[in-house]
């Protein structure tokens, strides 16, 4: 794979070229401007720098992650490498199978908020003479 400095790397800030890099990863990302969900401008914006943060600060998905791997074209120079942080916990993904435990949890309060007030209109209305 072949390595960039951060100088090579902010030569490529515009819409004809642009780089960035995530987790010291270099990514070219030109091709792409016009397919990224949140716009151009977000990538733009970081065009030429280093945009890890701003990339986890988003929150982006894993089908995300994996759609970068086309457009790495390769990593920062062993010197300039910053410490990569731990990425964040998914809290949306379980480690366990629960999806009949939360499937569960999402349709028992409506049954329950059904029968309730199946109850109180029979009562208040059969309860009259």
């Amino acid at each position: 794979m072949p390595e960039y400095t951060l100088a090579e790397v902010q030569k490529h800030n515009d819409n004809k070229s642009t780089w960035i890099v995530i987790h010291n990863n270099v990514y070219d990302v030109t091709n792409f401007l016009n397919e990224h969900p949140g716009g151009e401008e977000v990538l733009l914006e970081q065009a030429g720098k280093d945009g890890s943060e701003a990339f986890e600060d988003v929150g982006h998905s894993n089908d995300a992650r994996e759609m970068m791997v086309k457009y790495k074209i390769g990593e920062i120079v062993e010197s300039e490498r910053r410490p990569v942080k731990d990425r964040p916990v998914d809290w949306t993904a379980s480690k366990n199978d629960d999806s009949s435990q939360s499937s569960f949890k999402t349709w028992i309060v409506p049954v329950s908020l059904g029968i309730l007030a199946t109850l109180l209109y029979r009562f208040i209305f059969q309860a009259q003479p």
